[in-house]
């Protein structure tokens, strides 16, 4: 399967919806468009993964550097997820503990604008 992405902006935030799968073949997609949006100034970042079926190492290590960029600035990079199987992935590695993850992009927003 391949990967789409979509950028929308929402109360300031850049919404990057993604589905598909992220692996090794399609993370550096992902990577360039979070890239991407952090050089050209948007700094808070929501990336959603409701449409993702499948997620590697090679993703979270994309989504990882994307935090790290967004941190740089002050910013700041949530993760958009309800499906069990991904949730998993994100509490077996810890991630849990550095990504904030929310059920819906409006709870990503309310949680910073709060």
């Amino acid at each position: 399967m391949d990967l789409t992405l979509e950028t929308r902006v929402l109360d300031g935030f850049r919404v990057v919806e993604v589905a598909g799968e992220i692996d090794v073949y399609t993370a550096p997609r992902l990577r360039e468009a979070l890239a991407d949006l952090i050089e050209s100034g948007h700094h808070h970042v929501i990336v959603d993964v409701e449409k993702v079926d499948f997620l590697d190492s090679t993703g979270l290590g994309v989504l990882v550097g994307g935090l790290k960029r967004v941190r740089a600035y002050d910013g700041s990079l949530d993760v958009v997820c309800t499906r069990a199987r991904l949730l998993k992935i994100f509490e077996i590695t810890g991630l849990t503990k550095v990504f904030g993850i929310f059920g819906t992009v409006d709870d990503a927003v309310a949680a910073h604008v709060a």
